[in-house]
């Protein structure tokens, strides 16, 4: 068994769900006691989406609504829409170097930008062994 990666990770920082109907879940997420902190466009394959950070104490859950083109393979899934559960480090470059160091499989190139929250994020995402998505995020 390989060894344990050194590197800090603060928590989980939010779990990201994909919504057909961006103001219906607001709804129903805001009856559970959740508050909308923040909303902000993202492109996807050439269309303009939209994500939804809803916060409960220290709890996020990331709605986001594809582009239409996107939506129909949500609308089919039967067995849940989790998408992936996102840790949180302080340090998204350090993280990227050690997590790629240690031959985890890697999505995305380099840390990606997101004009999210007040000064921005980075992030990126790795598979786990039944293709999981684990994202790691710094919030700028």
């Amino acid at each position: 068994m390989e060894s344990n990666l050194n590197l800090t990770i603060n928590g989980i920082q939010h779990i990201g769900v994909p919504v057909t109907d961006i103001e219906v879940s607001q709804q129903f997420y805001t009856r559970l006691g959740f508050s909308k902190v923040m909303q902000a466009p993202f492109t996807d394959n050439g269309g303009t989406g939209t994500c939804v950070m809803m916060q409960r104490g220290s709890m996020i859950m990331e709605l986001y609504q594809l582009p239409e083109a996107g939506l129909a393979e949500i609308r089919s899934r039967r067995n849940g829409h989790i998408d992936h559960v996102a840790f949180d480090v302080d340090n998204i470059d350090k993280a990227y170097n050690a997590v790629k160091e240690a031959g985890f499989n890697i999505i995305e190139p380099e840390p990606v930008f997101l004009q999210f929250w007040k000064n921005g994020c980075k992030y990126f995402n790795i598979t786990g062994p039944d293709g999981e998505r684990l994202e790691f995020n710094q919030v700028l």
